[in-house]
């Protein structure tokens, strides 16, 4: 990540991207599961059988979106030509003095959402887990050492009063909410691009634990240097009585799941979920 980043700085946006297309070459020819799992994806995205030059587009855009993390991180956006859906809806959450729950997914720039904080003053901070809040956080500290404490490790004996403080602040928290882990509570079975998937139940669960408003999000990369920020309204956690929060809580998943397939049929190159997503 040093390395990227000093080329990528020092070099240019332009220049640099060169390196990506033989390490997105190589990705399609050494390694056999993540081919796979986007020949996969694509089949299903795109209505017809993937072709190998189709999984070459996939990781290079998969490549673009790491790259350009190093010019979203260092506060260049002017960089991009950026479009923005949705912003009037966050603005009302932020005059309410409401904090927002952003419902991302590997799809496209989850960065991308520090323009909208940027141009409207709002604080986001992203949840993980351990091992991915580590190693972000290593991340970070390689290309912008003042936002390490932008991250908040989920599964720790705090994680929720802190989100619960954030919130209460009229900040706002990011997660990645379209992959489970062992261990870390249930799963629903979704209709997904044509067969059930499983989705975990945390972060709905989590917002309806601290009655919060949800937003989804996705920074879609078009290719270029254009980027269509989308948010849309999932959920709101307020006023909803203990007994039918479960009843929410499956509403709110099912309207995520149905926002992001349609991305996904949109624009089928930003899904980065390398692996069999599919497989019960």
């Amino acid at each position: 990540m040093r390395l990227m980043r000093w080329l990528s700085l020092n070099l240019g946006r332009r220049v640099s991207r060169w390196v990506l297309y033989p390490i997105a070459a190589y990705f399609v020819l050494f390694a056999p599961a993540a081919k796979r799992a986007s020949k996969q994806y694509l089949t299903r995205a795109l209505g017809r059988e993937a072709r190998i030059k189709d999984g070459f587009r996939h990781v290079m855009s998969f490549a673009s979106v790491v790259h350009d993390r190093v010019y979203w991180l260092s506060d260049q956006h002017e960089l991009f030509d950026i479009r923005i859906t949705g912003e009037a809806m966050v603005q009302a959450y932020q005059a309410a003095g409401r904090g927002v729950i952003f419902m991302g997914a590997h799809f496209g720039s989850f960065e991308a959402l520090r323009v909208l904080g940027q141009r409207n003053g709002l604080n986001v901070r992203m949840l993980m887990y351990p091992d991915n809040a580590r190693m972000v956080t290593q991340t970070l500290a390689a290309i912008n050492p003042a936002l390490t404490d932008s991250v908040i490790a989920l599964g720790r004996s705090d994680s929720i009063l802190r989100v619960r403080d954030q919130l209460a602040e009229g900040g706002c928290v990011g997660i990645l909410a379209d992959r489970s882990v062992a261990g870390e509570g249930g799963t629903t079975s979704l209709d997904f691009l044509g067969s059930p998937a499983e989705f975990p139940e945390g972060p709905f669960r989590l917002a309806a634990l601290l009655r919060a408003p949800v937003v989804f999000m996705a920074g879609v990369y078009l290719g270029g240097n254009r980027y269509h920020l989308f948010f849309a309204p999932v959920a709101d956690f307020q006023d909803v009585p203990p007994a039918e929060r479960n009843a929410a809580i499956r509403n709110a998943q099912a309207r995520y799941v149905q926002l992001l397939q349609e991305k996904c049929l949109e624009a089928p190159w930003n899904w980065f979920n390398f692996y069999d997503f599919w497989k019960p």
